[in-house]
């Protein structure tokens, strides 16, 4: 059995994982972490299943770490990295599904990943994944002459944009043209912007209500239009990913590693 303690345990995701985790008949709930102003501190980690865990919701990351071999962890950058700080010097691997890092907070992980073992992916849908493998194939088939528009829409209450996931999408394109997605990348238009640079990768955001999340990527031609869609009915998917990813980290002593090594499959090019 796999002892994993979950962050953010009171939030929407936080419970989609812990509900996996209780009906996963290899993993058990060993830690459940939440902010210091949660109202759900003290409580039983599955009271809102009607359940009992035997696992308070505490705030005292170190006790709820305690039991844990791995850590998953879907928050916000900045207590992603106090969380993987601790869990380095604890010997706790991870599993991240944090976005919205800067290249400093990247960095830190990369370092962590050193002394431990952390899978970090901006998405872990399996479905997500094997679209990226898609997305890279129609990139380097279509090449010159296709237009490329990325598209995603999330609930009113995600806070970065674009998603990781329309990023990480757009930097496989981006590397399977042999551009860099930083020079490339145009975020939302407005005004007179002049006709489009060919050469550019078009981001849209869109925010409203429960979305769980859609991403689609558009290939534009003269004549044809190519899309690659994937649609989230509900969290559950990033969980049973997550769950995928502590079990590969069970062979793993350290490293940094994404759902390419997870799933088994071959490295996307970006």
């Amino acid at each position: 059995m796999r002892r994993i303690a979950i962050a953010g345990a009171s939030g929407r995701m936080g419970r989609t994982l812990i509900e996996a985790v209780l009906a996963s008949p290899d993993c058990v709930l060993s830690g459940a972490l939440d902010v210091v102003d949660s109202p759900a501190l003290g409580q039983d980690a599955a009271a809102f299943l009607g359940q009992t865990s035997g696992v308070p919701i505490g705030a005292d990351l170190r006790a709820g770490l305690a039991d844990a071999q791995v850590l998953i962890d879907f928050t916000r950058p900045d207590g992603t990295l106090e969380h993987v700080r601790l869990c380095r010097e604890l010997g706790v691997q991870l599993v991240v599904g944090t976005t919205g890092f800067d290249e400093a907070g990247k960095a830190a992980i990369a370092a962590a990943s050193e002394d431990i073992a952390i899978v970090m992916a901006p998405n872990m849908s399996v479905g997500v994944n094997v679209v990226m493998k898609l997305l890279a194939i129609a990139a380097k088939a279509l090449g010159e002459g296709y237009d490329v528009e990325i598209v995603e829409a999330h609930h009113r209450h995600k806070v970065d944009a674009p998603s990781g996931t329309a990023l990480a999408m757009g930097e496989v394109v981006a590397g399977a043209l042999g551009r860099n997605l930083q020079d490339c990348a145009v975020y939302g238009r407005e005004g007179t912007t002049g006709a489009r640079d060919t050469q550019t990768i078009g981001f849209a955001t869109v925010r409203g209500g429960d979305i769980v999340g859609d991403h689609t990527v558009m290939f534009c031609g003269t004549g044809e239009r190519i899309e690659i869609a994937h649609k989230s009915a509900s969290r559950a998917t990033y969980a049973q990913g997550s769950l995928r990813a502590v079990r590969f980290l069970a062979g793993q002593p350290r490293g940094l590693f994404g759902m390419d090594d997870v799933l088994g499959l071959p490295a996307t090019v970006t």
